[in-house]
């Protein structure tokens, strides 16, 4: 499993240009708020278009720009999860998960959706609205949403930032769980240094819409290559 990607877009006068690529990995992208990060996992949704370039999932092309493709979202297999979350307040925790899982067959979602509430510990949770239920558990409403279609990938921006320190905790280890559960590649965007210490089998440091650096947590922080990046790191 690997994701591939080589990609640029102007937005607003704002320049992104970046190239990596990851294995069967959790990748952390890294850096300053209005770096390009949050806009990279847009395009590798589907959500926005580069201006051009080429992003390429376990050797399916996703986008391309000299060969005009561009696949939708839905035929992209990717689950996302939000900053906000983005549950729908007047759908409860069994409609939430299910949403996800439009245009599949009713038994197999609902086998799905069952499997997952028993698997995130959302038991008895599955007729309440999320305003009835806590932080952590509308993160894991939120995580089986984005999974009921055992997606390719899984797309995560900043979804613990609201947390409390307690909280972030139990969600890491929750990650780390779903990770390998699943066995897909994760890309996860914070601005948290623990975070991107304790969950990183790569890190991504973004700079201004460039990659600053890329490697494993304990090799940038041992040799940042700019000051930027060790200021970054070095908090």
């Amino acid at each position: 499993m690997s994701l591939m990607l080589k990609i640029d877009k102007k937005v607003n006068g704002f320049l992104l240009d970046v190239s990596w690529e990851i294995g069967n990995e959790m990748a952390v992208l890294f850096g300053y708020s209005g770096a390009g990060k949050s806009l990279t996992l847009q395009m590798i949704a589907g959500l926005m278009e580069p201006n051009r370039g080429i992003i390429r999932l376990n050797g399916e092309v996703f986008y391309d720009s000299s060969g005009s493709i561009n696949l939708s979202p839905q035929e992209r297999s990717i689950g996302y999860v939000f900053q906000d979350l983005a549950l729908f307040p007047h759908m409860t925790v069994k409609g939430n998960i299910l949403y996800g899982a439009k245009g599949m067959d009713k038994n197999i979602r609902m086998q799905k959706c069952a499997e997952l509430i028993n698997a995130f510990g959302l038991k008895g949770l599955e007729d309440m609205l999320p305003s009835e239920i806590s932080g952590g558990q509308k993160q894991r409403v939120a995580f089986a949403r984005a999974l009921i279609r055992r997606p390719k990938m899984l797309l995560l921006d900043e979804p613990f930032s609201a947390l409390d320190a307690p909280l972030r905790i139990e969600m890491r280890n929750f990650l780390k769980d779903i990770r390998a559960e699943f066995n897909i590649p994760v890309v996860l965007v914070t601005h948290d240094l623990i975070e991107a210490q304790t969950l990183a089998d790569k890190l991504i440091i973004y700079s201004g819409g460039k990659i600053a650096q890329i490697g494993t947590f304990d090799e940038i922080t041992g040799n940042p290559t700019t000051d930027e990046v060790k200021r970054l790191v070095h908090t």
